[in-house]
């Protein structure tokens, strides 16, 4: 392990093909309590007693399947349970990248573990979690309540035009109202890796066309150019889940930076498919790239509303299919967000495999 690493405050453990351990900086004799001579050489799992929050081994028999995809370099983040060399059971937050040779067979991977106990002076109560979604499903929720109640009222008044212009109106918003609850299950269900992907063969070019829709009917005057390669190959995916990234990302766009001038683009190579929204807005500064992927976190900029969540979760969702979601800005010019999704057959994803 490079001397550098020992100047790290999170534990680094480096494992070879066959998961065993060839490097641990001094954070992670530190947090395991073995030191490195005992640790180099032995089966990462075997040695550690990986677990996850249920108690069920992880890193048993085999890589996460999504791993047999080349184009999945990342470890999703994950909490898992260790156990030390006094025997004491450890919690930690674990993530980190794959090595892989030129084939793009894998050759080792780089682990970085964080004790948990380390978050917990970050870590935001249910209460504010609950607070923060409830201010975002008043409005919606005031909308619905205002018009079906004039619509039950003065029904016999209202136009038909008057009435569709309500009924749509409802429609949206219920819609918003059902995004903002599953946002706050995906929460739970990402953090505690019980994010279920209902795949199936998705084209992305048709959910990009519902989303920009909807937008259309919450932000006036929407202006957005669209370039798909044609033919867009189909991409297997959870279509409800993707929709979710995809809205988020256009709504982000609208707020931060203006419904005007947006550009929505879909590439394909051999391996993934991508998609990036491009907006004008002022941009992010580069001190808070990486920030906007954090939960709660609102630039100034723009109209800081919402709860913070969409881009922390829209990271998660895409890391789930084995994706990446980035962001790239330019001050003054705008900024475009990007995700990945792999290439694979269904009967790749379906083949058994242990777990992560």
């Amino acid at each position: 392990m490079p001397p550098d690493l020992d100047q790290l405050p999170d534990a680094v453990i480096r494992v070879d093909g066959s998961r065993r351990i060839v490097g641990a900086n001094s954070a992670a004799t530190e947090l395991t309590g073995f030191d490195a001579a005992a640790l180099i050489g032995r089966d990462c799992a075997g040695t550690l007693d990986t677990r996850d929050r249920e108690g069920r081994p992880v890193w048993v028999g085999g890589w996460h399947r999504s791993a047999g995809l080349p184009s999945v370099r990342s470890l999703p983040e994950q909490e898992i349970i260790l156990r030390g060399a006094d025997g004491i059971d450890v919690r930690a937050f674990v993530t980190g990248s794959y090595e892989r040779d030129p084939a793009g067979e894998i050759t080792g991977a780089v682990l970085v573990l964080r004790d948990a106990r380390r978050r917990m002076h970050q870590t935001v109560t249910g209460i504010e979690i609950v607070s923060t979604v409830s201010h975002e499903l008043r409005s919606p929720l005031t909308s619905v309540k205002g018009y079906t109640s004039l619509l039950m009222n003065r029904w016999d008044r209202l136009g038909d035009e008057q009435k569709r212009m309500m009924l749509e109106q409802v429609n949206h918003d219920a819609d918003r109202v059902t995004r903002l609850i599953t946002e706050l299950l995906d929460i739970s269900r990402l953090e505690t890796g019980r994010l279920v992907l209902r795949r199936q063969m998705i084209d992305l070019s048709t959910l990009t066309d519902s989303v920009l829709d909807q937008m259309a009917m919450e932000y006036a005057g929407l202006g957005v150019t669209r370039n798909f390669e044609e033919p867009f190959p189909a991409v297997y995916a959870d279509p409800d889940k993707v929709l979710q990234v995809i809205t988020n990302l256009v709504e982000n766009a609208c707020k931060y930076g203006s419904p005007q001038g947006l550009e929505v683009t879909g590439e394909a190579t051999e391996d993934e498919v991508a998609l990036s929204v491009t907006d004008r807005g002022p941009g992010i500064p580069s001190e808070d790239l990486d920030r906007v992927f954090t939960k709660f976190f609102r630039r100034p900029e723009g109209k800081p509303t919402g709860s913070g969540l969409g881009l922390w979760i829209s990271r998660g969702l895409v890391e789930a299919h084995g994706g990446r979601l980035s962001v790239t800005s330019i001050t003054g010019q705008g900024s475009t967000f990007r995700f990945t999704l792999p290439r694979v057959e269904p009967e790749v994803l379906r083949q058994p495999m242990a777990n992560a």
